[in-house]
């Protein structure tokens, strides 16, 4: 099979993409850390709960295997949601247009990051398995022994409806390879596992007040991770020099000045600092 057929990579732009994706793991795992306050609060008494009902353990093991499934759910959701992409760009539904599907998923992660900070009513939560269902599961996995109970548990976790995760998910469709997209959730799973490890071991507490900041920095993580996906189509689209939609190559010159003016702000202030330092 040809190996363009496994990726959705855009032709002129695949040192923007390697360059972009390595930035985007990163970011990934920021937003993963951040959110883990949120993380602590949705799931925090559902994991401590768990591992009080199953009782006291001599190591440390289904503590980590717990956390190793739930990521592990999470980096398959990552490859779900690569190949949903390979597959949209692969079909020719897009064609030389496959830009669309950059902007439009940007215009989603944007979306759903607003959600969730309260700014629209939106909430972009999915639920993988019924509620129901995944108590019975937990019910269920307390009977199964400490490692095999802990990663049952851990795999139903991952299945929890959470807003961030579900964003999160959407922006690894637009990952130029199916393992990209893997790779992207895992780094976000990373990211939430000292959080999560530790409430699942210490039973730790944080107060709603940082839990919601800490979520909120990472919905802004994500709102830049969605601006930047749409700013990497809409620059592919405007290299096609396509005939309609002028309004689009408006927006992108407008998006370039906005661009130069801050790396001109960024500049302008650092060498301030630097001036201030050699004073």
């Amino acid at each position: 099979m040809d190996h363009s057929m496994m990726g959705h990579s855009m032709p002129g732009m695949t040192d923007m993409t390697m360059a972009a994706g390595s930035f985007d793991y990163t970011l990934a795992f920021i937003a993963g850390f951040l959110g883990s306050g949120h993380c602590l609060g949705m799931c925090g008494a559902l994991v401590s709960g768990y591992f009080m009902n199953a009782g006291k353990h001599r190591s440390y093991l289904p503590y980590f295997l717990y956390q190793v499934a739930r990521i592990f759910v999470y980096t398959l959701v990552g490859f779900a949601a690569a190949s949903l992409g390979v597959v949209l760009v692969s079909s020719g539904l897009f064609g030389k247009i496959q830009s669309l599907l950059q902007m439009t998923i940007g215009i989603v992660v944007i979306i759903l990051a607003l959600g969730i900070l309260g700014w629209i009513p939106f909430q972009g939560s999915i639920r993988l398995l019924p509620m129901q269902l995944l108590r019975k599961g937990y019910a269920s996995s307390r009977t199964r022994g400490p490692i095999a109970g802990a990663m049952l548990a851990g795999l139903l976790n991952g299945m929890m409806p959470c807003p961030l995760t579900f964003a999160m998910a959407v922006k690894a469709t637009s990952a130029s390879t199916i393992l990209e997209g893997g790779a992207l959730m895992m780094a976000f799973g990373a990211g939430t596992l000292p959080m999560m490890l530790f409430v699942s071991v210490a039973f730790g507490k944080m107060s709603s007040n940082i839990r919601g900041l800490m979520l909120k920095s990472a919905a802004l993580i994500m709102m830049f991770m969605g601006s930047n996906t749409f700013y990497r189509g809409l620059s592919f689209y405007v290299e096609e020099d396509f005939k309609h939609h002028n309004y689009l190559h408006m927006l992108k010159e407008k998006i370039d000045a906005l661009i130069a003016l801050l790396n001109q702000v960024v500049s302008y202030f650092s060498d301030l600092a630097a001036n201030i330092q050699t004073m």
